[in-house]
């Protein structure tokens, strides 16, 4: 989990693995019969602590849900090279998709689609969810600092008053006015519509 934690999968192959590991060849085969079950190892125990948290953060359901997820799994990337390791990782003991990383991001898609499935937007808030946890995830392996709880809360301060059932379009920082009050959702923010 090391070495594909601090690295790559390419990075854990049998030479590799045994020296970080310091055991021998037959000692690593006598436990896994391939590298790809001992990869496959790493992803089911990282999938188990993910998805413990987000069982945690979505069990008490709430509008800021999705923030309790992105800061719990900032800070298991931060602390646990199994997590970090596993949500690149497939059930197969590959790196090819679909990776741990797919299925968390479909959990937190799914979790937004299910809080409140009558509001018209829930779509692009489970989209907008999405594209946040992804993206600190991402981040974070170049700068560590998207991991912190600190960059995670700053940015869902934000992000948060638009997943709230208070929320409505044409209420960005308080009632806006005149033209700004009859453009289209995201339009006061910069946001281009989707029309073609």
């Amino acid at each position: 989990m090391e070495l594909i934690a601090n690295g790559r999968l390419a990075d854990a192959g049998l030479v590799n693995i045994c020296n970080t590991a310091g055991v021998s060849r037959g000692a690593l085969y006598h436990h896994f019969p391939s590298i790809a079950e001992l990869v496959a190892e790493v992803h089911a125990q990282a999938q188990d602590r993910v998805l413990a948290l987000a069982d945690d953060s979505f069990g008490e359901r709430g509008a800021d849900a999705p923030a309790r997820f992105s800061v719990a799994l900032g800070r298991a990337l931060t602390d646990d090279q199994l997590v970090r390791a596993g949500l690149r990782l497939a059930a197969d003991g590959t790196d090819t998709p679909p990776r741990l990383r797919d299925e968390v991001l479909a959990r937190v898609r799914t979790e937004v689609l299910t809080e409140s499935p009558e509001r018209p937007d829930q779509d692009v808030l489970a989209d907008l969810a999405v594209v946040v946890t992804a993206g600190l995830e991402s981040l974070g392996y170049t700068d560590t600092a998207w991991w912190s709880r600190e960059n995670t809360e700053r940015i869902w301060d934000v992000l948060l008053p638009l997943f709230s059932d208070d929320w409505r379009p044409g209420a960005v920082d308080g009632a806006l006015t005149g033209s700004e009050a009859e453009l289209p959702r995201g339009a006061a923010l910069g946001v281009p519509s989707q029309s073609h």
